[in-house]
């Protein structure tokens, strides 16, 4: 079937993107659903750093690829041997696919599994299928989604079922930034009642892990970051203190906040500073957990001594150390009692056409999550 969809042609455009514009809308070819596989309708589709990343070569990835890798949608049709789904099932895309057979799969880590891992970064579905081609040449699917386009064929493994109830341009966001910001809080930190928080970079991620933060019941939530409205938006969260880390002695005024250092730090900002940072804010004893994506080059210089004389612990959490088809109803149904806003990390709705633009947005800080809407 002949569909809209953006595709990156080649990585490292120079910005602003509305100007060089690295996505191009194309008319593509995509192919029906293969055993284990669904044809999904896109409802809408979330722009995240991980997306950015790729398009600015920090996370190199074989090109030409059809872009995008959080959303939510609508069941079209199955593949062979898909039983557990049928049309007009509302589903959302996770971004790894486990096979379940792997050891990371068999020990209850799917966000690990080895085959999927393998899979995305040869830019392929689970089976190592490619389904989507332009004027003959294949395309490369991201994260074995692809869902910046009207349609996308995708493994069963991609998918979780979800409540018809629930908005599908805010259900979109369950498959990134909420099982990555809710679950490093609740499932890789496992922040008990009372503990004390930080959370460094308030993107669509981090501003989910402090609501992750604030359901958790922690006493304590410091936010961090370099923007003062995003420090707002912060406050107007569930944040006790911010700390705008470009005004001052940000680890000083960290430390006076929580009496030397908070119990769990969270560094979500891609960067080796704010890293440092959330290292440097955690007390004695503590735990920092970062699920930022740095350039793959960038080190971490570390004094190896104080991970024994101080007992820390680092740690890092992909996908929320998540298992997609527990945690996404579970984090939906607390969103539907109105204890995880989801709702409020939208900061826009936009057209498949502005995405080049909504990429400026959030590369320029000026965005938290912002969704493309095709119905």
């Amino acid at each position: 079937m002949k569909i809209k969809a953006a595709v990156l042609p080649q990585m490292a455009a120079v910005p602003p993107y509305a100007s060089s514009r690295p996505l191009v809308i194309e008319t593509v070819d995509l192919a029906p659903p293969g055993p284990g596989e669904v044809l999904i309708k896109v409802s809408a589709a979330g722009l995240c750093h991980s997306d950015l990343s790729v398009i600015n070569g920090d996370r190199p990835r074989p090109m030409p690829m059809a872009l995008g890798h959080e959303a939510a949608g609508v069941v079209q049709s199955l593949g062979d041997g898909v039983t557990d789904l049928k049309a007009g099932d509302h589903v959302v895309v996770v971004f790894v696919p486990s096979c379940g057979h792997c050891p990371p799969c068999a020990e209850g880590r799917p966000a690990l599994c080895e085959p999927g891992a393998a899979a995305n970064g040869a830019g392929t579905l689970l089976s190592g299928a490619r389904r989507i081609s332009h004027v003959g040449q294949v395309l490369h699917h991201h994260l074995g989604c692809s869902v910046f386009a009207e349609y996308a064929t995708v493994s069963r493994h991609s998918l979780v079922k979800i409540d018809s109830a629930v908005a599908l341009d805010e259900a979109a966001l369950f498959g990134c930034a909420v099982l990555t910001g809710v679950g490093a809080v609740v499932n890789t930190a496992q922040v008990p009642l009372g503990a004390s928080v930080a959370v460094v970079g308030l993107g669509g991620v981090g501003l989910a892990a402090l609501i992750g933060a604030q359901c958790a019941g922690a006493r304590q939530i410091i936010a961090v970051d370099l923007s003062d409205d995003k420090l707002a938006q912060a406050r107007a969260l569930g944040a006790t203190h911010t700390v705008n880390a470009g005004q001052g002695d940000a680890l000083a005024q960290v430390r006076e906040l929580s009496a030397g250092g908070v119990e769990y730090a969270f560094e979500f900002a891609g960067s080796i500073p704010a890293l440092d940072l959330a290292y440097r804010i955690t007390r004695r004893g503590g735990t920092t957990v970062t699920a930022g994506l740095p350039p793959s080059t960038a080190t971490l210089p570390l004094a190896a001594v104080n991970l024994v004389a101080e007992e820390r612990t680092l740690k890092g959490s992909y996908i929320g150390t998540c298992v997609p088809s527990r945690d996404v109803p579970r984090y939906m149904a607390l969103y539907r009692q109105g204890r995880l806003p989801v709702d409020k990390l939208l900061t826009g709705r936009i057209a498949l056409e502005d995405i080049n633009h909504g990429f400026d947005l959030l590369r320029e800080g000026k965005a938290i999550r912002q969704v493309i809407v095709f119905d």
